[in-house]
């Protein structure tokens, strides 16, 4: 692909010009009726309009910069066969607004690059970090025996985690996948559940299984659970365990309690990752009871080899209204701790 300004002059043009070679993939970089191109248009302030196999972007030169990055970015997510979908495009938007690599040389010529994605590869689907801080969480999963991920809700903590044990057990690098969340209701009495020990715990574990799904195929993911190579089980059920050569994942770790954390966090053996996962906002623990997460935060984030990750609302690869919804809440909260201090 190569980009051409249309003014040889750029600090006094309003548009920039950038021609793609795969006019097959340029279909699927605008979508439907043009639909992504007016949510990049959005985003960034300019107007972007199509002719044939090139995009005419107008606007300010900042925003034209953000406009070229995003477009890059996403267009490079494109060669690599990876599928567009709106969330991806909001990632980028939220990335670009603040341009780092879409450089303007002399003659007016836009370089539009292509960005280093770290990817999860597995047999149903590849998965790319959509963010800076899902890089770096990316990155550490696979360089740290322990590391933790904190940040509200959408923001593909456990979806990321999941990923990567996937993909490590695929590589031969761990023998089982072990799956685990605190059977904590969120906030109300879901009374008696009928069935066996599994048909009660399942309703807890079904974001983990929903995760599975989108990266094994339905015949090979039953085939694993069945011969506890893959294993989704509550919290409770670790006690007295060494997981040893094992992917672990500690879901909704902000509901588990002290000593459930400390037991947990003792479970690593030879051979072994683990992940834990949280939401510092959504306890759903009793009354006067302190979440494991936050003692495991304060009492080990001096621990070099323990790797500490972090999300905003900025973060969120949901829906956009997802991040909306997390910035009100998180305003409200500032607004209240702001109040009690005067």
């Amino acid at each position: 692909m190569s980009s051409t300004d249309l003014s040889p002059d750029l600090s006094t043009s309003a548009e920039a010009m950038l021609e793609f070679s795969d006019n097959r993939l340029l279909i699927d970089l605008c979508g439907e009726f043009d639909k992504n191109l007016a949510q990049i248009e959005t985003g960034t302030e300019v107007q972007i309009i199509r002719r044939g196999n090139r995009l005419v972007i107008m606007g300010e030169r900042d925003a034209r910069a953000a406009a070229i990055e995003v477009l890059g970015s996403l267009y490079a997510r494109l060669e690599d066969g990876q599928s567009l979908e709106t969330a991806d495009i909001t990632a980028e938007l939220r990335m670009g607004l603040t341009p780092r690599h879409a450089d303007v040389g002399e003659g007016g010529q836009a370089e539009l690059f292509k960005t280093e994605h770290l990817e999860i590869k597995t047999r149903k689907k590849t998965v790319q970090a959509r963010t800076e801080a899902q890089k770096k969480y990316i990155k550490s999963l696979f360089d740290n025996e322990l590391a933790f991920g904190i940040g509200p809700a959408g923001t593909g903590k456990t979806y990321i985690a999941v990923a990567v044990g996937v993909a490590m057990f695929l590589g031969g690098h761990v023998d089982k996948i072990i799956l685990s969340r605190p059977a904590v209701e969120a906030g109300e009495k879901l009374g008696y559940l009928p069935g066996d020990m599994k048909d009660k715990v399942d309703p807890y574990m079904q974001p983990l299984y929903d995760a599975l799904n989108d990266f094994l195929p339905a015949k090979q993911l039953t085939k694993l659970l069945e011969d506890k190579r893959i294993e989704i089980a509550p919290l409770a059920f670790m006690r007295g365990r060494t997981l040893s050569n094992a992917f672990v994942v500690l879901d909704e770790a902000q509901n588990a309690t002290t000593m459930q954390m400390k037991m947990f966090l003792t479970r690593l053996g030879e051979g072994s990752r683990m992940v834990i996962t949280g939401d510092r906002t959504q306890i759903d623990l009793p009354r006067g009871v302190p979440s494991g997460l936050a003692d495991a935060e304060r009492l080990l984030n001096q621990i070099t080899s323990i790797s500490f990750n972090y999300f905003t609302s900025k973060d969120v690869v949901r829906h956009p209204l997802v991040a909306a919804i997390i910035e009100a809440y998180e305003a409200d909260h500032e607004a209240m701790l702001a109040r009690k201090k005067t």
